[in-house]
């Protein structure tokens, strides 16, 4: 006889939600630490085999994150993403269909803090990826940094992530069957500085480089905008100039990630703490801009259609900015 459980309660299910996006980002904050101290730890106890091996494995399997990853579907589809996503909510919102017999490469905007949005819609089935647009498969390009880093390298393949380079890139986009999707974070870590609420600036006006990817591919460019990513955090006051933002500049050109200060509410209280805002994200994929493949286009024909990126990604946030409470004289900003 089959066995029926109740429904969790409302208590219940927020409790989760927010252990489960504490979980993340937490996780996100210290994994790199606890990897690296604990593959160095077991060299000096009696489990020293297991870093010795994984070492092995590490060495033979090295351009794996520049090779399309290795994406485990019982992980994306984890019962955990699902409370995250609740959480805020998130919500993907489909404006247009992609032809599966397509590679596409995706602009993702703005970063935010933590790119939540961009996480879970992309490395999860949370939001339903595969069912809006099915026949595609997502990967999410992250700084190889991280990819340098035993154990979380793994575990960052498994959703879809992939390194931040131009051969990565190529493999992704250059397969012939079709069906594969690349999303990047144009902005990246620098713009990350400039998330906070009710900002709409994005670091965009000469980031460049992923059109010319796509037109040496051939590839369509869609445009994406996050409604509420930037909401999620405060952040520190760092203007343009201050001796916060030069350092926070400085320590990027060092380490190559960026490190804004943030802060929103506690996991069991709401008044300070590492935790995001419950606020809703609306993840808005607009439709591809066709691109006419050029092995070596020049700066002119790259020009051209970056402007016109531009254009649709404006028209996008445009055309669905009032669904989502942005005031009517709020526009994008690029800088």
């Amino acid at each position: 006889r089959m066995v029926e459980f109740a429904p969790l309660s409302v208590p219940l299910q927020r409790r989760l939600q927010t252990a489960s996006v504490a979980q993340w980002v937490f996780s996100f904050l210290g994994l790199a630490q606890c990897c690296t101290i604990a593959y160095i730890a077991l060299f000096f106890t009696r489990f020293w085999l297991v870093s010795a091996l994984y070492t092995v494995w590490w060495i033979i399997d090295r351009e794996k994150p520049s090779k399309g990853g290795r994406r485990i579907h019982a992980l994306r589809n984890s019962v955990i993403w699902r409370y995250m996503r609740d959480y805020f909510p998130i919500t993907l919102v489909k404006t247009a269909d992609l032809d599966p017999r397509q590679n596409y490469l995706m602009g993702f905007h703005p970063h935010g803090v933590l790119a939540a949005g961009a996480f879970l819609n992309f490395c999860t089935e949370a939001s339903g990826f595969s069912t809006l647009f099915p026949g595609i498969t997502p990967h999410l390009m992250m700084l190889s940094l991280w990819f340098r880093i035993p154990f979380l390298r793994d575990y960052l393949m498994s959703g879809g992530l992939v390194s931040s380079d131009k051969e990565s890139a190529s493999y992704v986009l250059q397969k012939p069957e079709g069906g594969n999707m690349l999303a990047i974070i144009v902005g990246g870590a620098q713009e990350a500085l400039d998330a906070r609420p009710g900002s709409c600036t994005l670091l965009l006006k000469n980031r460049k480089g992923f059109v010319r990817l796509a037109i040496e591919h051939g590839t369509p460019l869609v445009p994406i905008f996050s409604f509420g990513e930037n909401d999620l955090f405060e952040q520190v006051r760092n203007p343009k100039g201050s001796w916060l933002r030069w350092l926070q500049h400085r320590l990027q050109q060092i380490m190559g990630i960026s490190l804004p200060l943030f802060h929103a509410r506690g996991i069991f209280q709401y008044s300070f703490g590492l935790v995001p805002y419950r606020r809703p994200i609306f993840t808005v994929v607009g439709k591809p801009i066709p691109v006419q493949r050029k092995n070596r286009p020049s700066e002119e024909e790259v020009d051209r259609v970056h402007q016109k990126y531009l254009n649709e990604l404006c028209k996008l946030f445009e055309e669905h900015k009032a669904k989502y409470n942005i005031p009517e004289d709020r526009h994008l900003e690029f800088i």
